[in-house]
């Protein structure tokens, strides 16, 4: 027994089932390290997981595009297994996909699992609504920093086979507002050994699910309020 297509993902799907009135949701992710217990595409895998739910829930013409698993991750790079296009490449890939698509679809929604992309995607957003293309952005803001308790709560729901929480341990403390000019400056290794910012512990499966469940809302509402 073979398995049936996903409508709801673009490549499923044949180009006769593809309407002009897509709306089409793009996970922007990374491939950067995540600590010494969660794999690297956790940005990738939270992004798209989000996409698929959302499109699911709304159905219609909303169509999920396969996930952009490389983003700017320049500050992970001294980790091993980091793997970064930067912000340049980001945006230049960003807005040629827009350009591609808004040829059929009625809108493109990026929608982002890794803080380090967002210079690229409001650089594209920017080029490509100066161009009048149906474009718009949305982050996937579960509350953490970057390895620590809501990252790995989520992985533990999705993936719990690809976590090892065993390795955990904090990382540096202190938010994002307050690491980010020593990150841009030196990059993660020099303020967190582990590459954790945060601290893992106490992550749960169950904690993970009703996070989950929030930032699905959350893109659900915003595609509706562009669908108006």
């Amino acid at each position: 027994m073979t398995a049936s297509a996903d409508t709801s993902l673009l490549a499923d799907l044949s180009w006769p089932q593809v309407s002009e009135h897509t709306i089409l949701l793009v996970p922007v992710g990374a491939t950067e390290q995540h600590g010494p217990h969660l794999p690297f595409d956790v940005d990738t895998m939270i992004a798209d997981a989000v996409c698929r739910a959302a499109a699911a829930q709304i159905g219609g013409h909303v169509r999920v595009a396969p996930a952009l698993p490389y983003g700017a991750s320049g500050e992970h790079q001294d980790f091993p297994g980091t793997l970064s296009i930067g912000t340049e490449a980001l945006a230049l890939v960003l807005v040629e996909l827009a350009r591609s698509a808004k040829t059929w679809a009625a809108r493109i929604v990026f929608v982002n699992g890794h803080g380090g992309n967002l210079d690229a995607i409001a650089r594209a957003r920017d080029i490509l609504r100066a161009e009048g293309a149906p474009v718009s952005w949305h982050a996937c803001r579960h509350g953490g920093i970057h390895a620590d308790r809501p990252e790995t709560s989520i992985a533990l729901h999705l993936t719990p086979g690809r976590v090892a929480p065993w390795t955990a341990e904090p990382g540096t403390a202190g938010s994002m507002s307050d690491l980010l000019p020593r990150l841009r400056e030196s990059g993660v290794r020099a303020v967190s050994e582990t590459g954790v910012l945060g601290d893992p512990s106490g992550a749960d499966a169950a904690e993970g699910a009703a996070l989950l469940d929030r930032l699905i809302a959350d893109l659900v509402r915003h595609v509706q309020e562009i669908s108006g």
